[in-house]
């Protein structure tokens, strides 16, 4: 089972480091960053299982800020803000900004892990639905369980294991932009650089496949300046 991803956001660095040794020593995916505009780059790439979010942050967004954007962006995302000890306005603020909890500084690690678990908890009860095994694909659909592509008629489409897995990708990750940098890596498991167009030109190959229109795409659309995004038939 892979373990739940935690994006820490914490502008103090000796308390960031601290925070992300104690949870990735305890079977927690962790990445710390410092500020708002960090934050929003990683989301971008791929949304976090848990945020745990500094209410006070440099920068243009605080924390209620970035939790209300976090939870606009997502309903499953667990949130938990970092709170100044015994300041109530603050723990309030955050639970109606769409937080899910709150630890007060200065806090003890089993606590922090404790609470962080607690909210894994939840966000998987009250928002992973049943394991999908087909999904709708415009008039195609993604058979995971069989790794295989169908036509409206039922008809298998030829597609070549790194075609299935970035669709598996995107699958999974429903109106979600995602990064062509963090595709790359996630199915061929290797950086990408600037003049890499890998997962362009496989996008192309997908789109002659399932796009009723490739050269105006409805399905895998292009999000600029950011990479490429699934959109799911409306029902």
């Amino acid at each position: 089972m892979q373990q739940p991803s935690v994006l820490l956001v914490e502008d103090d660095a000796f308390q960031r480091k601290a925070a992300e040794t104690y949870l990735t020593n305890h079977d927690l995916r962790v990445i710390a960053v410092e500020n708002g505009a960090q934050m929003r780059r990683q989301v971008s790439r791929a949304m976090p299982d848990l945020v745990l979010l500094d209410i006070q942050l440099p920068g243009q967004d605080d924390g209620f800020a970035l939790a209300r954007w976090l939870r606009e962006s997502s309903t499953r995302v667990g949130i938990i803000m970092l709170t100044a000890a015994g300041d109530s306005v603050d723990k309030v603020l955050g639970l109606e900004s769409g937080a899910d909890d709150y630890v007060s500084k200065p806090y003890e690690p089993r606590e922090l892990l404790a609470r962080c678990k607690s909210v894994l908890r939840r966000s998987v009860n009250k928002a992973t639905p049943p394991r999908l095994e087909r999904v709708r694909m415009g008039a195609h659909t993604l058979d995971l369980s069989k790794r295989g592509l169908n036509d409206d008629a039922g008809n298998d489409v030829p597609v070549t294991a790194g075609e299935f897995d970035l669709l598996k990708l995107f699958a999974e990750n429903p109106n979600r932009p995602l990064s062509r940098d963090w595709l790359l890596e996630t199915t061929s498991h290797r950086q990408r650089d600037p003049f890499d167009r890998a997962i362009d030109l496989r996008i192309t190959r997908i789109r002659r496949k399932i796009e009723p229109s490739p050269d105006k795409p409805t399905v895998i659309r292009t999000v600029r300046g950011v990479g490429y995004m699934f959109v799911p038939p409306a029902e």
